[in-house]
């Protein structure tokens, strides 16, 4: 069977509510975020009281059982409800994407469908990787949908009738790419009648994952002065902007080249670096993407913020930057902002997708009777 026939499940323990979801990451595309699609169902003889479903998103910075003077580690960026069960409107007059239109003729008339919409100025999931002997996360953005039976919104909430499940927010790199970028300076020196002049540049803007950066430097050192040393890195700045602004430099690919450009001398070369999460897998800090149960990640894209949203509320925010250094007992450097990111997928061929191009997110009974008649698509826990 097609890898890409996959419908996420998750049941409550008792079985009175679950979630069947044939996709759990939604594309923010600035301007617009993929909505989410849904459709509920519920035993009617063990739900004796109202279902609710919840899109939320969180900021964590800090473990779920820390707690100072009554004050937790986390603040509710986002939160919606909507009522599912008894439904608000009814089943008919309601839009249905493919697939919700073939779980409603499964499930029979239990089964409600509605949707959320992503607002366009919450953040991406990304989180500040914990060091090694850290345990739980420790700073993070993360989305959830929660599905629950309780008697009103803000009625407590009994576990075993509760479902949750992580969703990711992500973005691709735009399909146009602006002018790759370059810089050069000069340096005087005070017993020196001539300058030291470095240049560098990339060969493209956007490069994405996994992908070899390419840094050309030309020094001309026209001085009395030697280059003892050429450093190159790419320097991850993951600014936490929700509650303190901190920035946080980290070089997540360097090299230390020991070329040396003596009095008069000058030197071109062409220097590769990858960034890879494998090679900063121990180091506290580094930004990652957000990380589903038993899914790898990856270093965090860099994040793209629509004009006019406010950055205080979009929780961290990433950029990359190639640093050119020459040590000559102090130093000269050139900065070179790139973007690092995804490609954007090719969603024509994934099947859940819908005329308007929207993903289907679906809530669903669970029962085996219902397991057993659903052959196709393949369903897998999450």
């Amino acid at each position: 069977m097609s890898p890409k026939n996959v419908i996420f499940k998750k049941m409550a323990k008792d079985k009175s509510v679950g979630v069947y979801m044939a996709k759990r990451d939604f594309v923010d595309r600035v301007d617009s975020v993929d909505p989410v699609g849904k459709l509920s169902s519920y035993s009617l003889c063990q739900l004796k009281q109202p279902a609710f479903v919840q899109l939320s998103c969180t900021f964590r910075y800090g473990r779920d059982d820390m707690d100072v003077m009554g004050i937790a580690f986390r603040r509710e960026i986002y939160m919606a409800i909507r009522q599912v069960y008894p439904p608000m409107q009814d089943r008919e007059q309601s839009t249905h994407t493919k697939m919700q239109g073939k779980l409603l003729r499964k499930l029979g008339d239990n089964a409600f469908p509605f949707f959320f919409e992503f607002p366009d100025n919450l953040p991406c999931s990304v989180g500040l990787q914990p060091g090694p002997k850290d345990s739980g996360k420790q700073c993070v953005v993360e989305f959830e949908v929660k599905a629950f039976s309780a008697e009103s919104q803000e009625a407590k909430v009994r576990k075993r009738s509760t479902v949750h499940l992580m969703i990711r927010k992500l973005q691709y790199a735009p399909e146009n790419s602006g002018t790759a970028p370059s810089g050069k300076t000069t340096r005087e020196f005070v017993m020196s009648d001539k300058p030291l002049h470095l240049e560098a540049s990339l060969d493209k803007e956007i490069y994405y994952h996994g992908e070899p950066i390419n840094v050309c430097v030309d020094v001309t050192n026209s001085s009395n002065k030697n280059v003892k040393n050429i450093i190159v890195s790419v320097d991850q700045v993951a600014t936490v902007v929700l509650y303190s602004n901190d920035s946080y430099v980290r070089a997540v690919a360097l090299e230390e080249s020991g070329d040396a450009v003596a009095a008069g001398a000058s030197l071109k070369k062409v220097y590769t670096l990858t960034p890879l999460l494998i090679c900063n897998r121990e180091r506290r800090g580094i930004a990652v993407d957000g990380k589903l149960k038993h899914e790898d990640t990856n270093l965090a894209s860099s994040s793209i913020v629509k004009e006019g949203v406010l950055k205080e509320v979009l929780g961290i925010l990433v950029s990359y930057r190639v640093m050119v250094k020459l040590i000559i007992g102090g130093s000269v450097g050139v900065e070179l902002p790139l973007t690092l990111m995804h490609p954007k997928p090719d969603l024509g061929t994934n099947i859940f997708i819908s005329r308007c191009g929207h993903e289907c997110m679906c809530l669903l009974h669970f029962s085996e009777a219902f397991k057993a008649s659903l052959h196709s698509p393949k369903v897998t826990n999450p």
